[in-house]
């Protein structure tokens, strides 16, 4: 792989090229990515979608919304460091334009848009989706299926989902949001289909990240950003270096936030808590400024501000170490594996999981989320595939009203059914308890 393919300007559609020296530095390319995501549809709905804590009444805890922001924040300052030292290193992107503020603005857009495929109810929303197709009703439909179609939908993901939404032609928006290929690259966590499931240790290969109906899009960009491996003894993609630094934004703050949001609940004790912080941070603190903060809430701004800034300058040290081996594919590993603060990092994380995520109130709302989940996938599924076989009932009918939004411009019984599954990832908490609610005869 090669840095200016690799920031490259391309949207889907464009018939010309646009070199980085003609860009209006006023309204920069990449920059426009980030505004696109930020004025979409699909990211506001995350304002009421779960982080961690499903249909929290406290405002203290983050939902995808917050978590995407801050997130978009972190890939900024990683993307900046991390460009300015690619520049120093390979001056012929000096040369045609590019500057250190581009890879902060690429990296920015994709880390913003990192969770926008996400189903409601958190990790349970995927699960529930996939399971409907694995063990519950759905599987009545596998038998009309490809087999990649089939596991598209068995090991449903948001990333892939994501990637969908991110170019999906609605109303409007041919195209989806036309973002740069650099960006959709960035974004790209899992550059492969569902298909083949075989052992890798490769992280790009944890799992998927391109629905068979977006494959075609996926490939052409791919293909401009020279990410295609011609390597046979390799997967087929490789990953964009600069998803390495999107995939270490969100890694740092769910790290960091989430063991945040377990304390301000009181889930995890503030001085046992601290301590561990203190840890990640102890060569930078400084005691006398620490000693006269006086109240929970000041102690973890500090520290997390810390925090925040040794994990960024550690992932960038670890990314520029292996540049050359994340450029030719070869690199296996998240940055933060290899921070010289993992053990620090695993120790919060192991607290967070007992503590936040493994919590009775949190596992309770997941169970419930996937009820939730399922009784409209259920309902949308069975409505629009009895409409694709002009077969609807008027219940039927009283759903597809209901559901607006609802993309049913195919004859694809695959593509009606992802569009279905689309529909309900795309409901917030709150839409889809209400939604559950009319489903099942409660009216309020």
């Amino acid at each position: 792989m090669n840095w200016e393919n690799l920031l490259s300007l391309k949207r889907h559609g464009d018939t010309a090229p646009r070199p980085r020296k003609l860009q209006d530095e006023l309204r920069l390319g990449f920059e426009v990515d980030y505004d696109r995501v930020i004025f979409s549809q699909h990211f506001r709905s995350l304002q009421d979608k779960t982080q961690v804590i499903p249909l929290s009444q406290t405002g203290f805890v983050h939902t995808r919304l917050t978590h995407s922001l801050e997130v978009s924040v972190v890939g900024r300052s990683l993307g900046r460091m991390a460009g300015q030292r690619i520049l120093e290193k390979h001056p012929s992107l000096v040369e045609a334009g590019y500057k250190m503020q581009d890879f902060g603005a690429i990296v920015a857009a994709a880390s913003l848009a990192h969770d926008i495929g996400n189903p409601p109810f958190g990790h349970s929303g995927e699960k529930a989706i996939g399971s409907y197709f694995s063990s519950g009703k759905g599987k009545v439909f596998m038998d009309s299926l490809s087999r990649k179609q089939q596991q598209d939908l068995i090991d449903y993901e948001g990333n892939a989902n994501g990637y969908r939404l991110l170019n999906l032609d609605s109303p409007g928006t041919p195209g989806g949001l036309r973002l740069s290929y650099a960006t959709l690259g960035a974004f790209t966590k899992y550059p492969k289909e569902s298909l083949p499931l075989k052992p890798t240790n490769h992280i790009s290969q944890k799992k998927f990240g391109v629905f068979q109906a977006d494959l075609e899009h996926f490939k052409d960009v791919a293909q401009e950003l020279g990410i295609k491996n011609n390597d046979t003894s390799m997967e087929p993609y490789m990953r964009h270096p600069l998803t390495y630094l999107v995939e270490a934004a969100d890694d740092i703050c769910y790290t960091i936030i989430d063991f945040e949001d377990g304390i301000n609940l009181g889930w995890i004790a503030e001085d046992f808590a601290l301590e561990y912080l203190i840890n990640l941070v102890r060569k930078n603190i400084k005691s006398e400024v620490y000693s006269q903060l006086t109240s929970t809430a000041e102690r973890l701004t500090y520290l997390r501000s810390l925090a925040i800034n040794n994990l960024i300058t550690d992932c960038v040290d670890v990314f520029m170490d292996n540049e050359e081996t994340i450029l030719n594919g070869t690199y296996k590993h998240a940055l933060t594996d290899k921070s010289q603060f993992k053990p620090q990092i695993d120790d919060i994380l192991a607290i967070t999981i007992e503590k936040v995520y493994r919590n009775e109130e949190v596992i309770q709302k997941e169970i419930a989320g996937y009820k939730i989940l399922t009784d409209i996938l259920d309902a949308v599924i069975t409505a629009t595939v009895n409409d694709l076989e002009d077969n609807k009932s008027i219940y039927d009918k009283l759903i597809l009203n209901t559901c607006s939004g609802l993309q049913k411009n195919t004859s694809s019984l695959y593509e009606r059914i992802l569009n279905a599954c689309g529909y309900v990832a795309s409901l917030t908490d709150s839409r889809a308890l209400q939604l559950f609610s009319v489903i099942n005869g409660s009216i309020k």
